[in-house]
């Protein structure tokens, strides 16, 4: 988007504001300019708004839950069930490697307010947990996610017991071809449910549910056909008929590779690796990713989607560890580097500092005017998986494949 197209935008937005015209004006004077700084000082910015993100919550019906994130529109915005579900074990890890027990509690607060928000029938809400929102395939699978690591990280046998029955759920909403077409979002299937599908893999693995591993692979079986020979995969964007943003892309590439080292199936880690380096090969110099991309990979936004980058530099860095080939490791740098220029670390706004924008510029189509909170998560992942080179979440015991 041109700088003169801010212009027409819609009025909601309230670009005028004051921490909202500050925002757009530094981004006007080119976006990703912050100085970088180590790994372990990034991750605390994103880690302490996250932490932000959480206790503004505090006090309301959604105690626990993680906001959505902060926006133009509607300021911080109220606690989201699917992220907060994979945030808890962005948490937990955080504990570790910041040496900040308080975060182990603070995923505890969140695990028990998800915990209250399950029906009688496994399923979680899809949205903000609204009364009247309907479940959707692809967050039940997030918030499993956040069961997962509650169960194996923290021993919390009310975890599995509420993940084995959110998987039954899953399960019975999948159609025979393994697609899924009912509570979808848009009503539309969705390649990029292959990331709910890991978290019902896994599930499968620690509690012994063989139906759950069968439906996992008729999913990512229905999946592969819909990725064309430039490795680019169709069905996988929001809304039909538009290309997909890198966000989903990254999601797609990651449930593949990793429900590969939970099965030991070398031929959905093929289907990562060859998403994984038609995105490497257009990757620039400065670790920048177009916000979508069309077949061949040819970019189709003249912006960054930011989250999507962190989400690659996760993918690239999980194949690195995987495969052992360092060219992976290269461009996972290269996207961090990218995050890294994006996050305003000394500004005295707590609602900015530490965040990480969906887009860059802040305007570009993806979460337009936010800062979401799984763009943060994503690239606090990022950053502790290349700290440590371990696996962020760790892998399941009983797991068959590579990159354990």
């Amino acid at each position: 988007m041109k700088p003169s197209a801010l212009l027409h935008l819609p009025l909601r937005y309230k670009p005028w504001q004051g921490r909202n015209l500050r925002l757009v004006f530094q981004d006007l004077a080119g976006p990703a300019r912050q100085p970088e700084h180590d790994h372990r000082t990034h991750l605390r910015g994103a880690i302490d708004w996250l932490c932000r993100a959480q206790d503004v919550r505090n006090g309301k019906s959604d105690a626990g839950g993680v906001a959505a994130g902060w926006s133009f529109e509607d300021g911080w915005l109220p606690g989201y069930p699917e992220t907060t579900g994979y945030i808890i074990e962005t948490f937990i890890a955080a504990a570790q490697y910041l040496d900040r027990p308080e975060l182990v509690q603070r995923a505890h607060r969140m695990i028990d307010w998800e915990l209250s928000l399950q029906a009688t029938d496994g399923a979680f809400p899809g949205h903000f947990g609204e009364p009247g929102s309907h479940p959707v395939i692809f967050n039940q699978g997030q918030i499993m996610h956040g069961l997962v690591a509650g169960h194996a990280s923290l021993g919390r046998d009310d975890c599995l017991e509420a993940g084995v029955r959110a998987g039954r759920w899953l399960v019975a909403q999948q159609d025979s071809d393994g697609c899924y077409r009912r509570f979808e979002h848009n009503g539309v299937p969705h390649v990029y449910n292959t990331r709910a599908l890991w978290a019902l893999a896994a599930v499968g693995v620690v509690a012994g549910e063989a139906d759950f591993i069968a439906a996992t692979r008729r999913n990512l079986d229905w999946a592969l056909t819909q990725q064309t020979p430039s490795g680019w995969f169709a069905t996988n964007a929001f809304v039909p008929g538009r290309h997909p943003f890198t966000h989903t892309i990254a999601y797609a590439i990651r449930g593949f590779l990793e429900v590969a080292v939970l099965l030991g199936e070398e031929r959905y880690l093929a289907a990562a690796e060859k998403a994984a380096r038609g995105l490497m090969v257009r990757q620039r110099g400065d670790g920048w990713l177009a916000g979508t991309y069309d077949d061949g990979w040819t970019p189709s936004a003249d912006y960054a989607c930011v989250t999507g980058v962190a989400q690659m530099a996760l993918c690239w860095l999980r194949l690195a560890q995987i495969t052992g080939d360092k060219t992976y490791r290269d461009a996972a740098w290269k996207a961090i580097a990218y995050v890294k220029r994006t996050q305003r670390l000394e500004d005295d706004d707590g609602v900015v500092r530490g965040a990480i924008p969906g887009s860059a510029p802040i305007w570009g189509a993806y979460s337009r005017f936010e800062f979401p909170n799984w763009a943060a998560k994503f690239f606090a992942d990022a950053l502790m998986m290349d700290m440590a080179n371990v696996a962020v979440p760790p892998v399941p015991a009983g797991a068959k494949g590579k990159g354990q």
